[in-house]
């Protein structure tokens, strides 16, 4: 197993990092908060996740071992694969995670991509006993996850960390905010992860 990788940061993508180790490029997949705190040519550590499948090799990136740790415990849940467990970690933090589970909170885990009301409650059940307590969160009044930044501050973050220019960034996060807003609307939270490929997309089409 890869347990981490470090060195310099040699090109950035929206879905991954590539890292120089030992005069080899390593391509890691990592969600858009990780990547927003990388930088080309800076040197970087990413904790790792080497998913191996009959046809591919796949290496997943997080800032931290706890995210890493997450990641996989999430997977020895029915139905979560790699993709699914990074989707999970990309809108919520580990111990927003943990609280979702603990306090039973289907709206949370509904505001994944891909996880729908059976599956956030299947979820639930199976994840229980597994993600332990949370680290450095707590639960407030209302028993709700403490999220980090707001999805405009991580979506600029990720738009600057690819190389574009803070008004660029900020012109592509109020092009995608109505898409942010109607999912805040129905009682879920921004998707971020899908929230960086339309400004992508806006941003592209305006070069």
């Amino acid at each position: 197993m890869i347990a981490f990788v470090s060195g310099p940061v040699a090109a950035l993508a929206p879905t991954t990092a590539v890292i120089e180790v030992g005069g080899i490029g390593m391509a890691v997949q990592c969600a858009p908060a990780t990547l927003a705190g990388l930088r080309i040519g800076q040197e970087a550590r990413l904790a790792t996740s080497l998913v191996v499948r009959e046809d591919s090799l796949t290496l997943y990136g997080f800032a931290d071992d706890d995210e890493r740790q997450v990641f996989e415990l999430l997977q020895t849940a029915s139905g979560v694969g790699p993709r699914l467990a990074q989707a999970m970690l990309a809108t919520h933090s580990p111990d927003a995670l943990r609280i979702a589970v603990a306090t039973g909170d289907e709206k949370a885990l509904t505001a994944v991509s891909g996880i729908g009301k059976k599956g956030a409650q299947k979820l639930l059940l199976e994840l229980k006993d597994r993600l332990g307590e949370p680290v450095g969160a707590h639960i407030g009044q209302q028993g709700a996850p403490a999220l980090g930044s707001s999805w405009r501050d991580q979506l600029q973050a990720a738009l600057i960390g690819l190389g574009y220019a803070t008004r660029e960034a900020d012109e592509a996060v109020n092009a995608v905010a109505p898409q942010a807003e109607a999912a805040i609307a129905e009682g879920g939270r921004a998707p971020v992860p899908q929230l960086l490929r339309a400004a992508l997309q806006t941003l592209n089409r305006a070069r």
